[in-house]
């Protein structure tokens, strides 16, 4: 079986978007491609990585298009399984003016909730250089036991574990649930994509370093890079902390996306230069990278399918 840089596991869905309003003044929603775990893919993809997803969708028209949207952007999907009894989980998002977001799931259960253990491509598993996974694959029982078998798989394999908390607080019983299944991907990565929120949430420590610094002294990773949107966002690494400015374009509509961009980007250098090798240079390199990819994608509608590519990041980067 041939070898991938990244494979990803959880969940892949239909983004509802805003787009307007009809005649008749009603909202009109646009069915966007999305789901974290495939914009990182898609990203990574664009960037000529080789990548390939894991999950489940449901048999129907929905699911249809989410396989050959994957495929389309050059995801190998032939783990992407297709459950005939539960549909493709769907989901809503509210666009603030300042192009914030908010979530409405149709996830009860969604069949992303439903991949199980026993679907899992060990092979696959263990021919990958990097395995990337989020939390919502841990809210429920079945896709957190495959999820977990997954981890415990390509951990073993050498693969270098990416995690990226996601926290969708409306999809899990209790935010206490989501902080357990939080810990438990720390616990196990070497690589953590984490937002300001989050770390807020995780730690509890308003001021960022102290909660990166709270982590540090709790789980051993590596190499962390922290998101702040209009902030821009830092890397941590060994004894290093690295922070780069943002790239604010006027044309912003929505931030969808713009996280699993940047971690992408990220995850991209790490490929290229090897988890051991990063000095204070690479690591603005890469942060640079990462906040000019992830400001591209926020003037656009969606996110898997118009990820920008490296000639796109680097017009921009020199532009500045």
């Amino acid at each position: 079986m041939e070898k991938f840089d990244v494979v990803a596991l959880g969940e892949l869905l239909i983004d509802f978007t805003e787009n307007g309003v009809s005649g008749q003044g009603n909202p009109l929603f646009e069915a966007n491609p999305g789901g974290a775990p495939c914009n990182v893919l898609a990203m990574l993809s664009k960037l000529g990585d080789k990548t390939a997803f894991i999950g489940k969708v449901g048999k129907d028209f929905f699911g249809e298009q989410l396989k050959s949207a994957i495929t389309e952007v050059g995801i190998n999907a032939d783990n992407l399984y297709m459950d005939e009894e539960v549909h493709t989980t769907l989901a809503l998002v509210h666009t603030y003016p300042d192009g914030d977001r908010d979530f409405s799931f149709y996830r009860n259960p969604g069949a992303d909730m439903m991949l199980r253990e026993d679907e899992l491509n060990e092979d696959l598993l263990r021919k990958t250089k990097i395995f990337h996974f989020g939390t919502l694959s841990m809210t429920d029982e079945d896709v957190r036991g495959a999820t977990k078998k997954a981890i415990e798989i390509a951990k073993e394999s050498g693969a270098v574990i990416s995690f990226d908390p996601n926290l969708r607080p409306p999809l899990w019983k209790s935010l206490d649930d989501a902080k357990e299944q939080t810990a438990y991907g720390l616990s196990k990565c070497d690589i953590l994509k984490i937002s300001d929120n989050e770390i807020q949430w995780f730690t509890g420590e308003e001021d960022f370093d102290a909660g990166i610094r709270k982590l540090k002294e709790q789980y051993d990773i590596p190499l962390i890079m922290l998101s702040m949107g209009k902030e821009g966002s830092r890397a941590y690494y060994k004894d290093l902390r690295v922070q780069a400015a943002p790239f604010l374009q006027e044309n912003t509509i929505e931030t969808t996306g713009a996280g699993d961009t940047f971690g992408a980007c990220c995850l991209y250098h790490v490929l290229e230069y090897g988890l051991e090798n990063f000095d204070e240079q690479k690591l603005t390199q890469m942060l640079t990278f990462a906040n000019a990819a992830a400001s591209i994608v926020t003037t656009r509608k969606g996110a898997l399918r118009v990820m920008p590519t490296r000639e796109e990041v680097e017009s921009l980067i020199n532009k500045r």
